[in-house]
């Protein structure tokens, strides 16, 4: 009997750090990712390139 570790244990995945959340419509506390904050940028640098567009 072998006191040593399996290397057939899968890898625990790093949580990314989480800075804050979201509750969305049915009361699920929703992680904010960085994807979610790009996107936001994303979307509300667009907004002010259109805006500038129509004045």
């Amino acid at each position: 009997m072998s006191l040593q570790r399996s290397t057939d244990q899968p890898k625990t995945q790093k949580q990314p750090q989480v800075c804050g959340s979201i509750i969305d419509a049915q009361g699920r506390e929703i992680p904010i990712t960085e994807q979610m904050i790009q996107k936001a940028c994303k979307d509300l640098e667009q907004s002010r390139v259109e805006k500038v567009k129509q004045g």
